[in-house]
């Protein structure tokens, strides 16, 4: 069942999502060659907990970081590590949930490390451009799957992959609620999207095939053929007319 969020549920998750943004400011800018995924992680959390919010993926079904942070190949579910050291060229995709009074918050951004290759700066570019190729598309009456065509159209447009096995999802006070949202679909499929609805929009695209394979910690999603991958989120709220980004900090606005 999509749950359909009153005004002041919408409010509760605009504040959740604030803290959320105002990760991505911590984070932007900062992320350096030699740091380890730990302290992008640790950055993360200090954050969230000094907005008086709760990391949402803590221990979530398990996992053991504040966050997800992928590195190159890997797709989403990366967990934190001191052994994990980001080099000079490298890409880091960092997935934040925030909780606060009771909503949810769940974005994410992907980070060139020091100088990288034009084409890796390329595949951030068209991912993040993707998610909003898609909500284009976002207001009351339109099919879900009118959204998850255009991500596709887009990203394969220009020569990348759709990643199919992890989608986008409703959000608010659960961190994963009603409809699921492929990153590539059919027009004229899915439910109608109404006023109200929260999700969670992710495309996770790949440089070359979008074939996975999942790591021994049972978490990591990697791309199978070793090429870069990358991930863009934001948790919207479909409006009258449109849609409104709710992960966004106040200074980004």
């Amino acid at each position: 069942m999509i749950i359909i969020k009153s005004p002041r549920e919408i409010e509760l998750m605009k504040k959740a999502g604030e803290v959320v943004g105002k990760v991505f400011l911590a984070l932007e800018g900062n992320i350096k060659p030699g740091m380890s995924t730990q302290d992008v992680a640790d950055i993360a959390e200090k954050v969230i907990r000094a907005n008086k919010a709760y990391p949402t993926f803590l221990n979530y079904s398990g996992f053991p970081g504040a966050v997800c942070v992928s590195v190159n190949e890997e797709i989403v579910h990366g967990i934190p590590s001191k052994k994990r050291i980001l080099r000079d060229g490298d890409i880091v995709s960092v997935d934040v949930g925030a909780t606060l009074d009771g909503y949810i918050g769940d974005a994410c951004r992907t980070y060139p490390v020091g100088i990288c290759r034009e084409s890796a700066l390329r595949l951030i570019e068209v991912t993040k451009q993707s998610f909003f190729e898609g909500c284009k598309l976002v207001r009351p009456g339109v099919h879900l799957g009118d959204v998850s065509h255009a991500i596709q159209a887009y990203v394969e447009s220009n020569g990348y992959s759709i990643i199919r096995e992890y989608t986008g999802h409703g959000v608010g006070s659960h961190l994963h609620e009603d409809p699921y949202i492929p990153n590539y679909g059919s027009k004229g499929s899915g439910p109608i999207l109404k006023e109200g609805m929260t999700l969670a929009i992710e495309p996770m695209v790949a440089e070359g095939h979008f074939a996975i394979r999942i790591m021994k910690d049972n978490w990591t999603a990697k791309t199978r053929d070793g090429k870069l991958s990358c991930h863009y989120e934001n948790s919207i709220v479909v409006t009258k007319d449109g849609y409104e980004i709710l992960t966004q900090a106040k200074e980004e606005n």
